[in-house]
């Protein structure tokens, strides 16, 4: 995966202290090995970005430095409710300390990830580096081998749980030597198989005397909750340090969040948005991050087409139709599965404005 060894170095007892091996980008993988994207609500779907050009040009139309509604986890256009306050620090704390296992639930397109991004680049987590699992469908030998990739580790050591498990406990000791935290990430978590969720109890063995060695952070969908609340899981869950569960926006927070992203994009969301506009918004998204972002990126595409410069209720009625008639095409020839199920729309939810 072209990751540096962090343990390399530690021969014959030696330890080391901060190098340059320990940067985060050389831990952080947040886009690797995702699942497909739900779909979200109101026949919306995620949309190509548009090109560089067109990009530039719809910016300068509507006076902003840089895309406002962009689905990438850019930690400059964090908007904190109380719940997701709540998730975020919980993350931070659970990424920074020795705590265990922290567990974050939430539906699809709450913002899970994106709170994780934002907290392992927040002040509080400048000494964490993570290993990051996006997509645990996995058995256990690629899973240990999953691991092993993310740290830079030879092939033998691969191949071998004991040989991970060892190697594992020496870069976790020097990492704290050298004041840092490694920590492991499993994003939808939801998905992880009994067999594994039995791995990652056994992972959380990884001790001294005084704490846990390697913090583990699952971010999923309400369903990891009932997983691990089953018999043969228990002994995970009374690992558990800390929960939370993101809720989707109410209809102030959904305008207060299209109006802080707008702000820190550099526009005027009144110059932007008009009040019904948001109000139709946050009526189709149900309160979704990613179904609100997804509606106004192509709001503001259908406005700066037609030379608007306010995004109005019609415009936002436009958009929705055009994601339903490509959604209805999209299932009229899709909808066949190879095992002979059909697919079907799934609710979405998220944040809102200030």
């Amino acid at each position: 995966m072209g990751h540096q060894n962090p343990a390399a170095g530690v021969t014959g007892g030696k330890r080391w202290g901060p190098s340059p091996e320990w940067t985060r980008q050389s831990w952080f993988r947040p886009f690797e090995a995702s699942a497909t994207p739900e779909r979200d609500h109101a026949g919306l779907q995620d949309t190509p970005a548009p090109a560089p050009k067109v990009t530039a040009m719809y910016l300068e139309f509507f006076g902003l430095r840089e895309a406002p509604f962009e689905l990438t986890p850019n930690p400059q256009f964090l908007f904190l409710t109380p719940s997701t306050r709540t998730a975020f620090q919980n993350i931070q704390y659970g990424l920074s300390t020795g705590k265990g296992v922290t567990v974050v639930t939430g539906d699809p397109g709450v913002g899970k990830t994106y709170l994780f991004v934002a907290a392992l680049n927040s002040d509080a987590c400048t000494h964490v580096r993570t290993v990051l699992i996006s997509n645990p469908i996995m058995t256990r030998a690629e899973f240990v081998q999953a691991i092993a990739v993310k740290l830079g580790l030879s092939r033998e050591i691969q191949q071998s749980k004991a040989l991970l498990v060892d190697r594992l406990e020496q870069i976790l000791i020097d990492a704290r030597l050298a004041n840092m935290v490694v920590a492991l990430v499993i994003d939808e978590a939801h998905r992880l198989s009994d067999e594994l969720l039995e791995e990652l109890r056994l992972l959380d063995n990884v001790e001294t005397m005084d704490e846990k060695l390697l913090p583990i952070v699952l971010l999923g969908q309400p369903s990891l909750t009932q997983r691990l609340s089953e018999p043969q899981n228990l002994q995970l869950t009374q690992r558990v340090a800390v929960r939370s569960h993101v809720e989707c926006f109410s209809d102030m927070e959904c305008g207060g969040y299209i109006a802080s992203r707008v702000r820190a994009a550099g526009g005027e969301p009144s110059r932007l948005f008009t009040r019904d506009a948001v109000i139709r918004i946050c009526e189709l998204s149900r309160g979704t991050p990613r179904t609100i972002n997804v509606l106004c990126d192509n709001a503001l595409l259908v406005a700066f087409s037609a030379r608007r410069r306010l995004i109005t209720r019609e415009v936002v009625d436009t958009v929705n139709r055009q994601q339903l008639a490509a959604n209805d095409q999209v299932t009229s020839s899709d909808s066949e599965l190879p095992d002979g199920g059909t697919l079907a729309a799934k609710p979405s939810s998220e944040p809102g404005l200030s």
